[in-house]
């Protein structure tokens, strides 16, 4: 049996089924799209997060080996070209440390990022930044190494400034006030799921509502919640209808009725009631052997962020705009 192993027959179809995958992945990358596409130029291989800037007309990435990057995008922009990536944030304490999710604080004029050691889990960390100089304006350290596992995956500001910060590990909620004091956490034994399998990522995407509250996704088990911070953070499960939310990765919001969990597919969902309960009225793959990880929306058209770059010696990411079908 082992000499099968080094054999000529074993090479060969070994080479077949390599090739397989690259023969699909070229196949995509040559497509015409079926849609409109961001094309951008990067200094690394994954990009967790993208938003859209609207009042400086950019496209703000993070960048999963740490830092934050623009990508402007000029009002005379055409369709095709492949815009170019500037990084703006690179700090060198934060070594070692991806950065997630973020959120755009425009009262403020600042974006707060989730920052997390990805594969120890022994730090977690809220950095904001000035939108104007790109200068740091407070680091809050969540966890440690004396503390339990922690991932801070993604992160969101209500109209006072305070920041609600996703643990994907330890299913819990860290909330951060305007002036990056460390307040308090957001437990509730209905976010951690039973099966052992459910647990693996937990409490990922976030929004605020302009009604005043959080929905949450949890990406394993694929329940939304409703956190009603003005009620004692008291915690709802989101009744979903026509399918599920599993694996959902980043949220936005559409509209106060419509939410986009960008996942694969990424999934348009709607609600009647205020979010006591929603239903998925569409999906969108995206690119998707590149892996949608976060949504955002511009000029009314969302688009998906994408984790994987391709393309040596310069890394080609892409945009890509959502069109839902039932």
């Amino acid at each position: 049996m082992a000499s099968f192993f080094c054999s000529a027959k074993f090479l060969l179809l070994l080479f077949f089924v390599s090739a397989i995958p690259i023969a699909f992945i070229i196949h995509l990358e040559t497509s015409s799209p079926t849609t409109h596409v961001y094309h951008y130029h990067s200094t690394g291989w994954f990009r967790e997060c993208s938003k859209w800037d609207d009042a400086n007309r950019r496209f703000i990435v993070s960048f999963f080996e740490g830092g934050l990057g623009v990508i402007p995008v000029e009002a005379d922009y055409s369709p095709g070209y492949v815009l170019q990536e500037i990084p703006v944030v690179k700090d060198a304490d934060l070594t070692g440390n991806a950065s997630l999710g973020f959120t755009i604080d425009r009262e403020r004029n600042r974006v707060l990022v989730a920052v997390a050691d990805v594969l120890g889990n022994r730090y977690s960390a809220l950095a904001a930044y000035d939108l104007t100089s790109w200068n740091r304006v407070f680091l809050t350290k969540l966890s440690g190494p004396e503390d339990e596992k922690a991932f801070a995956d993604d992160v969101v500001v209500d109209t006072e400034g305070n920041a609600y910060i996703t643990d994907a590990k330890a299913d819990k909620i860290w909330k951060v006030g305007a002036n990056g004091e460390l307040k308090y956490t957001i437990k509730n034994p209905i976010f951690t799921p039973k099966e052992w399998y459910n647990k693996l990522v937990g409490l990922n995407g976030i929004v605020y509502h302009p009604n005043g509250y959080l929905l949450v996704a949890h990406t394993f088990s694929g329940n939304l919640f409703k956190i009603e911070i003005a009620k004692g953070d008291e915690v709802k499960l989101v009744k979903i209808d026509n399918g599920s939310l599993k694996f959902g990765d980043g949220m936005e919001l559409l509209s106060p009725t419509k939410l986009v969990v960008a996942g694969n597919p990424t999934r348009l969902v709607e609600s009647s009631d205020d979010w006591e309960s929603g239903t998925i009225v569409g999906k969108a793959k995206g690119a998707i052997h590149r892996l949608s990880t976060a949504a955002t929306v511009k000029e009314g058209t969302v688009y998906l962020n994408h984790m994987i770059g391709l393309g040596y010696p310069r890394k080609k990411h892409v945009l890509v705009e959502a069109v839902f079908s039932a």
